[in-house]
């Protein structure tokens, strides 16, 4: 009998590990497939979608002296930012998507390109990153973007003369 229990408890554990790699590979797919359809929403100008992938107390950080730098601790913080974001045009890309953990505590990195072109068609902005982000049972808890910072300065002098009308106001760091 103990060795029958035994051996059901084996096999338990071996369909559980085949099964774990499995489930894990499922959801980083689907955490893909989620981010990515949402940077469509972003490139398409649907901000209220966007942040509909947030918690209300998100903790948003965009490092640099510029007037996109910024350390916010609400959605509602970072509403305005991304309104700016779609109204001057940019355009971010995924290049690639990296998720690692469960969907209580995933940690999601994110390799982009962005880019912005003037009236003339012409490209104005172009840079590179990553970002990474804390997801808590799939809305983002934490995000820290990470880009060439002199390119963003570049693009705020070109901003000074080019950028539509709207609030251009910069909204202040938190410290």
């Amino acid at each position: 009998m103990a060795t029958r229990i035994g051996r059901q408890a084996l096999a338990a554990a071996a369909v559980g590990a085949f099964a774990l790699p499995a489930a894990q590979a499922a959801y980083a797919a689907s955490v893909r497939a989620l981010l990515r359809r949402t940077l469509r929403r972003l490139r398409r100008g649907d901000v209220e979608g966007v942040l509909r992938l947030y918690h209300d107390d998100v903790r948003f950080i965009f490092p640099g002296e510029n007037s996109w730098g910024a350390d916010f601790r609400s959605k509602q913080e970072l509403e305005p930012w991304f309104r700016r974001f779609v109204r001057v045009g940019l355009q971010l890309e995924a290049d690639e998507i990296l998720v690692k953990g469960p969907p209580w505590n995933s940690t999601v990195c994110v390799r982009f390109t962005d880019q912005a072109t003037g009236d003339d068609g012409s490209t104005v902005y172009e840079n590179r990153g990553v970002i990474v982000l804390e997801l808590r049972w799939g809305k983002v808890a934490y995000e820290i973007a990470h880009e060439d910072t002199e390119r963003v300065a570049e693009f705020d002098r070109y901003l000074a003369e080019h950028e539509p009308p709207g609030d251009t106001s910069r909204v202040a760091v938190a410290p």
